[in-house]
């Protein structure tokens, strides 16, 4: 059942008159997060979790607390897991998120109560809260500046040969599991069925080893390794569509998870099988566009900003518009990289909650 506020706690009152004043930005932030407006907002999306959310069910952990606790997240850049542990931390946070002495809502809690959370809200909740800020004239809402940034996805650097050994691994590990769950796979597969994680591996780090060398010997050397690599990588596609087929005739829930799996993950190795094929035998230059440069995050874009240093960033063009008073009205995630002076200003969705 959604919950809305824990009551006030006189222990934690009798406590926190001992402790220093709120750091004055902090306090600025609570008077503004009392609205009710700003709650309901909030409110209405976290209770669309189930149908029966709230009527029905333990005890959730209060929206009041998933609200304020997402801002805190926002404000100083924390993690999921850095905000969990440092409002379990701070008799000062845990007053600001009205928490009081009551357990701290873990990390992955909050991620799923965040996801809840619909950018059309975030637009809303956004406008409103200009409101008080252009009462208390931290902003006039006059002056309008727009610039756009990069943030970036969490994968490691691409490489082909890095990207053959993660589709081996991720191939390979659904194909071993789906042996131990289902005896069709394992009677079909079960004598022929081959693991190349460890040599795919290998041989990725050869490759690596090999391009830092450089040279004309070096360059054949590493097409070598590479369509070795890539003959790995097509054996164990083959093993992985084997077993897709035979799942496909399994109905309990196990099965059908490890067929999605497979559904997911199949068509990307072979897309960077494709690519590998292309670019290093065919010394053909890939568009960005074509390229795939995550098996996990595979929104991810490639972009070329010339800054000395960081040439490439692999991730999303965020553009944002800041009026006066240093408030974020709107942001628009960007596909591709398209040039800055092709950007527009207006609304799309705010980034107070957004993660």
């Amino acid at each position: 059942m959604l919950r809305d506020r824990y009551d006030s706690d006189k222990l934690f009152e009798q406590i926190t008159a001992l402790m220093p004043k709120m750091d004055p930005v902090l306090a600025k932030i609570d008077a503004y997060l009392e609205d009710e407006e700003l709650f309901t907002l909030i409110r209405e999306d976290l209770s669309r979790r189930h149908p029966q959310t709230l009527v029905t069910g333990r005890n959730s952990t209060p929206v009041e607390v998933i609200l304020r606790m997402l801002v805190v997240k926002r404000l100083y850049s924390y993690s999921y897991e850095e905000t969990e542990r440092y409002v379990k931390d701070s008799l000062v946070l845990r007053q600001f998120c009205r928490l009081y002495l009551n357990p701290v809502p873990d990390d992955t809690t909050l991620i799923r109560q965040a996801n809840l959370i619909r950018p059309e809200t975030l637009e809303k909740f956004n406008a409103r809260i200009t409101e008080p800020a252009q009462a208390a004239k931290i902003t006039t809402g006059r002056k309008l500046r727009t610039d756009g940034t990069v943030v970036e996805t969490n994968i490691h650097a691409p490489s082909d040969n890095q990207l053959l050994a993660d589709g081996v691994r991720v191939l390979a590990r659904t194909v071993k599991r789906a042996r131990a769950a289902c005896h069709r796979v394992a009677e079909v597969l079960g004598e022929t069925f081959t693991n190349s994680t460890r040599a795919a591996k290998q041989k990725s780090r050869e490759i690596g080893k090999t391009l830092r060398q450089g040279g004309e010997e070096a360059k054949k050397a590493v097409e070598t390794a590479y369509r070795e690599l890539v003959e790995m990588t097509q054996k164990t596609v083959a093993q992985a569509q084997q077993a897709l087929a035979l799942l496909a005739n399994e109905t309990d829930d196990q099965a059908r998870r490890l067929a999605e799996t497979l559904q997911t993950f199949l068509p990307r190795v072979e897309q960077v099988i494709r690519q590998t094929e292309r670019r290093i035998f065919g010394q053909e230059n890939v568009p960005a566009r074509e390229k795939l440069v995550s098996l996990f995050e595979v929104h991810t874009d490639i972009i070329v900003r010339g800054k000395e240093g960081r040439p490439v960033e692999y991730g999303h063009k965020v553009w944002l518009d800041e009026v006066d008073g240093g408030i974020v009205s709107h942001y628009r995630i960007l596909q591709g990289n398209p040039a800055d002076s092709t950007q527009p200003t207006g609304p799309s969705a705010a980034i107070w909650l957004s993660s």
